[in-house]
């Protein structure tokens, strides 16, 4: 007798330690009285009754990452992919995810291979690579509907890589760059084509005006001017010496070489010498100073 009394305190000792539980706020325990479900308790201390009356068992409510491994599929436009994928998922009812699936973790993740799969099989390349997160969406919606059953809610789904064969990739190259050569060819005629406007206009202004293109002459002798030429050729038209060489032509002189001295009198006593001594000076006063000529 009095070695039973010491042990049924031992027995009812350990019977009142495992009737409490503590479940902590991502936890929740499934309890099971004689094989029938009662609810999902927690969290905080969970009292059940001992000696195997009470059964429970924990499920974590967190959100799992699940990996999805590398997925050989072929596209609508008959193109071979390697895909791979991540599914964010968490429990939102523990009855559900202990009752309707055995392994609702290994279940999710054979769901995810196959509608991965199949959602890339009804796609085009083009439409893979643009709207990958209209694709995310698509899958997630699907997922979501086949897990609800089970408890489970899908969160989001992120395709992650995109491994594309090596001929592919050279095709693209290809495309991308015979469309960046078609932009800048585009972008060179429509320069073209402004600057043929403005050249238009200006040829407009220099035929009312003359003395417009002999200036812009002067300016363009001015620029070669500054650069580090030893020797500069340039021409000189005779109109620019036409009050110089005489006034009974009206300001043109005759190019034949063979109109009279007489009718266009010399305004210089050197007469065409002191014209080419002019354009000389001139000529020395455009050179750069300090170099050979």
């Amino acid at each position: 007798m009095e070695i039973v009394i010491p042990v049924l305190l031992v027995i009812a000792g350990i019977g009142a330690l495992s009737t409490f539980r503590v479940l902590f706020e991502y936890e929740r325990g499934v309890v099971f009285r004689l094989g029938k479900l009662l609810r999902a308790k927690g969290p905080g201390l969970v009292f059940v009754l001992p000696f195997g009356i009470d059964r429970l068992r924990k499920m974590d409510l967190r959100t799992v990452a699940l990996d999805v491994a590398p997925q050989d599929t072929i596209t609508k436009d008959n193109v071979t992919l390697k895909v791979t994928a991540v599914v964010y998922f968490r429990v939102i009812d523990p009855a559900k995810a202990v009752i309707e699936i055995e392994d609702y973790y290994f279940a999710t993740s054979q769901l995810s291979q196959t509608t991965l799969r199949s959602v890339i099989g009804q796609s085009e390349l083009d439409e893979l690579l643009a709207s990958r997160e209209h694709i995310n969406e698509h899958i997630r919606e699907i997922l979501d509907r086949g897990t609800d059953p089970w408890g489970i809610e899908v969160t989001g789904v992120e395709i992650k890589d995109i491994d594309l064969p090596q001929e592919m990739k050279r095709a693209m190259a290809k495309q991308a760059e015979a469309e960046r050569e078609r932009r800048a060819k585009v972008i060179a005629a429509e320069g073209e084509y402004q600057a043929s406007t403005k050249l238009a206009q200006a040829a407009e202004v220099m035929q009312n005006y003359p003395a417009a293109l002999q200036l812009r002459y002067l300016q363009t002798v001015a620029e070669i001017a500054t650069e580090n030429n030893s020797t500069t050729l340039f021409p000189i038209p005779m109109e620019l010496f036409a009050g110089l060489l005489g006034k009974g032509t009206g300001g043109k002189v005759p190019l034949d070489g063979a109109a009279s001295t007489a009718a266009t009198p010399p305004l210089l006593p050197s007469g065409q010498n002191d014209v080419m001594e002019l354009a000389k000076r001139a000529l020395e006063a455009a050179a750069p100073k300090g170099e050979g000529r």
